[in-house]
């Protein structure tokens, strides 16, 4: 069997660790009830998984149970929470406030509310992908609804001032909405001190199956109103209708579990294996760091390459490390990152860059190794130019 990249692709997506798979097994099998199914056990088996995985996700946020709706990821997590809003709130305003560095799950619905007449300020960030507060507190205005930015980057790993948004949003009776696919597991999630009113969560970030995801939904203060997307049942609140996957939904809290009881051993892990190889690659010149150097999630590396192609980069690389150089959500798109793009990168830069996405399973000898071989393909690339010159 030939061999296997080193995987440093985690940010895209993660393997199901072997402890949540053994969670998952019984209920596509022994418990495979419909959760809905209210008048016999096999129903009632499968309810009670799923309000136990409820009470497992809401404590990792400190939300409570009744807050958290299933839904197949953070794509439709997002979908509902902005959609969701607008609908419910139009009477009080139509003004949408975001940030460039949004993943499309969030900069699409927007633009789609846009064409139904909806205003959605989208601001700038700072070179190190932090947003200016002053700047967001100049962009609310009387008819705002919601302001949503992403806890995480899931390109540059950047991790916003979620404290401080929330406390400003809610100054203004304005509804605080986060992207935390990228951020369950891996940092303290708190929406009660960092005010959160909605926040999207997905599994497969951390280690569970694709297909899983959550939204969290205030209840008090504010209570939260939304309209729903999916219609056909009155699932999940009203919110969300569709029958309920127990084997997924348990897989996902045993995942966030087990990443909760880990967290800050694997935080320090992760930090120094970045470092480490941050340091190794810094050898060369013409590196440079894209995002905040500390407040950042702690797998997280990317660079852009001065000097290289980047298409050329990524295939030199492919034979030792799976990597990507931005969104595996838009990796076939030939635009460089708005990402990258949005912190004043050159095209050329933004197209030659790499994302780094250390996960559980890497080692230091891993990351020498693929230090040694990124920097020997940077200086064969370096050398080909020089000569083609």
């Amino acid at each position: 069997m030939p061999h296997r990249p080193i995987y440093l692709d985690h940010h895209a997506t993660t393997p199901v660790d072997e402890r949540v798979l053994a969670a998952m097994m019984p209920y596509f099998t022994t418990h495979f009830g419909n959760p809905a199914s209210v008048a016999h056990q096999y129903g009632w088996e499968a309810e009670a998984a799923v309000q136990q995985a409820r009470e497992t996700i809401a404590a990792a946020i400190h939300a409570t149970p009744e807050e958290i709706i299933f839904t197949s990821g953070a794509t439709e997590a997002n979908n509902l929470a902005i959609k969701g809003v607008a609908e419910a709130y139009i009477t009080r305003g139509r003004h949408i406030i975001t940030v460039q560095t949004e993943h499309n799950a969030i900069l699409d619905p927007c633009r789609y509310l846009q064409s139904l007449g909806f205003d959605v300020t989208v601001l700038p960030v700072q070179p190190d992908g932090l947003i200016d507060m002053q700047e967001l507190e100049r962009a609310f205005r009387p008819d705002t609804i919601l302001v949503s930015v992403m806890a995480a980057n899931n390109e540059i790993g950047v991790v916003q001032p979620l404290e401080a948004i929330g406390t400003l949003c809610h100054s203004r009776s304005v509804l605080f909405h986060s992207d935390a696919a990228q951020a369950i597991g891996k940092i303290p999630l708190n929406v009660q001190t960092m005010q959160i009113d909605l926040m999207s969560l997905t599994g497969h970030k951390v280690y569970a199956p694709k297909g899983i995801g959550a939204l969290y939904v205030r209840r008090r203060n504010p209570r939260v109103q939304l309209a729903p997307q999916l219609h056909g049942g009155g699932h999940e609140r009203g919110m969300r209708s569709g029958t309920l996957y127990p084997p997924q939904i348990v897989g996902f809290a045993a995942a966030v579990q087990l990443a909760q009881t880990e967290m800050e051993a694997e935080a320090d892990r992760l930090t120094q294996l970045r470092d480490r190889l941050w340091q190794r690659l810094q050898s060369l010149d013409g590196i440079y760091l894209n995002g905040h150097p500390s407040q950042r999630l702690p797998g997280n590396l990317n660079i852009s390459v001065d000097g290289v192609d980047g298409q050329a980069l990524l295939l030199g690389l492919q034979p030792v490390v799976a990597v990507s150089s931005g969104s595996a959500c838009t990796s076939a798109n030939i635009e460089p990152s708005h990402v990258l793009a949005a912190l004043g990168r050159s095209n050329n830069l933004a197209f030659a860059s790499i994302r780094f996405g250390i996960g559980r399973f890497n080692t230091a000898a891993e990351l020498d190794r693929v230090a040694e071989a990124t920097i020997a393909t940077i200086q064969a690339l370096r050398g080909v130019a020089i000569a083609g010159a």
